[in-house]
């Protein structure tokens, strides 16, 4: 069963890629399809031609044979005589003696005769009258000249298809005449026209194959050559081109191909130059204008370090100008890392490590941001290490796009950040949720273009640069692994990032849903999924806390303190998360 399998297979990849094996098969299906058709017609109009000629001629015997007969039989009525008179009658019909085999025009054929006669009446018969069919005997006892096929045995051993044709004497009543014609020489001329048909097919399908294999053979040899220029152009081979050979069609695809191929190529390299001018003249600037931002920021450091000598205006103007080189330091550094990333240059640096500690590292980096925003940051890790083959410094860097991001959109309320594993999918996954003012339909892709803001009119409070996401989504492509990004208006927005544990190996699901579980619950609940009973539905008992939860410090300007407000909503958005 398997071999019929792999046979079946092997046989379905061969079909789907000939083009020549599938015009072949169809014109020959085709073909024979309309030979057979043609045979059949060719041989019931040849068969019912053969037969009415033997028919025609079998009246004609019966008519003389008739005649022989009564002659025979005419003015006798003693049984002896008509038994005698009957014999004599049928050696008459027969040319060969006793044999009871005569020939004429319809070819040879045999008689048997049949009479009711004497004192009591009894049939008298001689001949092979019992090869007669009762169906034709009844028909000419009620005096109607009939004939009918039938399969007999005769005493010279022939045994098939026979016209057996019956008729009654107008001159003696009781008197039946019956001529059996053999129809060995019919059978023999259409077993002969039957094999002369099979073979003529057979040569003419023959012949079809090979003249479709020819003609197909021309058309699909160029349409390979095609194929295989186009994948080695595909490749990066841009110099390959297709050979042209006279003035048809053929001629004038290929000849189009190679313009096209042609024009490709120009295009290509324009982009291709286009794209390392644009890489190299950004790694360029960004390398030139290290040198005076180095001496600017000392300038700025020092001012900034004297601004208690200053005045208000310039101790103010002291300070945004450090903030605006932080800034424009950061953006130089985010656009040398989408440089090698538009490159191709970008490398991993891949250790084995816990992922928790570069989520760590990026919760301690945007702590003084939530300080500033009262936003608090509600951490759930799990408690056991997670192991994974990453790049530390990009995976960190990630996750603290991902939570400033949160912490500038989460308009005062707080922001999630949850890791989970899964040994047996070979995934882990960190989601960073906030509360805020959320996504739009359709933003949830275009929150990753460089430089794509919802609101371009809303201030950026962590001062980024409208890179980092994109930079994000690179460094997750180059772990094999994928962010996400779900939001709705009013409700918040939910980023995920999943990544292998092991490189190498199939990421599976991601551990964590992206969109939150009590959103999906009360879209259920809004077109009736989720059965209720018109009670206020109770709220989830929070799950007690396991190990200590980490949170910010908000600052409102009285020092710092917990924001157990802000507490609250965390949980009562997402009851039993925290642990």
């Amino acid at each position: 069963m398997a071999w019929f399998k792999e046979v079946g297979t092997a046989l379905g990849h061969v079909w789907r890629r000939s083009l020549q094996l599938r015009v072949i098969v169809s014109t020959l299906t085709l073909s024979l399809i309309v030979i057979t058709i043609l045979g059949v017609v060719l041989t019931s109009q040849i068969t019912d031609r053969l037969l009415d000629a033997k028919i025609n001629a079998a009246v004609e015997e019966m008519d003389r044979a008739r005649n022989t007969v009564e002659n025979q039989l005419a003015g006798v009525h003693d049984i002896g005589t008509q038994r005698e008179r009957l014999a004599d009658a049928r050696n008459a019909l027969s040319n060969r003696g006793g044999t009871g085999q005569s020939s004429g025009a319809a070819g040879s054929f045999d008689s048997a005769l049949s009479i009711v006669g004497g004192t009591p009446l009894q049939q008298i018969a001689t001949g092979p009258i019992q090869e007669v069919p009762e169906e034709l005997r009844r028909y000419v006892e009620r005096n109607q000249v009939s004939y009918q096929f039938a399969t007999v045995s005769d005493p010279d051993g022939y045994r098939g298809r026979a016209l057996i044709i019956g008729s009654p004497s107008a001159e003696i009543p009781t008197l039946q005449i019956y001529l059996i014609f053999p129809l060995a020489n019919e059978e023999r001329s259409l077993s002969l026209m039957r094999g002369t048909m099979m073979i003529g097919g057979i040569v003419l399908l023959v012949l079809l194959a090979a003249i479709t294999a020819l003609v197909t053979r021309q058309v699909v040899l160029p349409i390979r050559s095609a194929a295989r220029i186009a994948g080695r152009f595909a490749d990066g081979r841009l110099k390959e081109r297709m050979l042209v050979r006279g003035e048809d069609d053929m001629a004038r695809l290929a000849q189009a191909f190679n313009e096209m191929a042609e024009s490709l190529s120009n295009q290509i390299t324009q982009l291709e130059e286009f794209g390392n001018l644009q890489r190299r003249f950004t790694s360029d600037v960004s390398h030139e204008l290290r040198t005076p931002l180095t001496t600017v920021r000392m300038a700025a450091d020092l001012i900034h370090g004297s601004s208690d000598d200053l005045d208000a205006a310039l101790a103010r103007s002291a300070e945004l100008l450090v903030t605006e080189l932080d800034r424009f330091e950061g953006l130089l550094n985010d656009l040398l890392e989408i440089s090698r990333h538009d490159a191709g240059v970008a490398e991993l640096q891949v250790e084995s490590l816990d992922v928790r500690m570069c989520a760590r590292a990026a919760i301690s980096t945007v702590r003084h941001l939530a300080k500033e925003a009262g936003v608090e940051v509600v951490i759930d890790l799990p408690e056991d290490p997670l192991v994974a083959e990453v790049d530390p410094r990009r995976i960190e860097r990630v996750l603290r796009n991902l939570l400033a991001n949160a912490i500038d959109h989460s308009e005062g309320k707080p922001v999630l950040i949850r890791m989970r594993g899964d040994l047996d999918a070979n995934a882990v996954a960190v989601i960073v949720r906030d509360q805020g003012i959320g996504l739009r339909p359709g933003e949830e892709k275009l929150v990753f273009n460089r430089f794509w803001r919802s609101d371009p009119s809303r201030m950026r409070r962590s001062g980024g640069t409208g890179l980092g996401l994109s930079i994000s989504v690179e460094d997750a492509n180059l772990h094999e692994g994928k962010l996400e990004a779900w939001g709705e208006v009013g409700v918040g927005a939910c980023f995920r990032l999943t990544l292998p544990l092991v490189r190498g190996k199939k990421l599976g699901a991601s551990p964590l849903p992206l969109e939150p579980a009590l959103r999906k619950h009360a879209q259920l609940r809004a077109v009736g999924a989720v059965p209720g009973n018109g009670e206020a539905e109770q709220p989830a008992p929070v799950v007690p806390e396991q190990e200590p939860v980490e949170r910010a410090e908000v600052t409102n300007g009285a020092g710092p303190q917990v924001d157990q407000s802000a507490v609250a909503d965390a949980e009562a958005a997402e009851p039993g998360d925290i642990q």
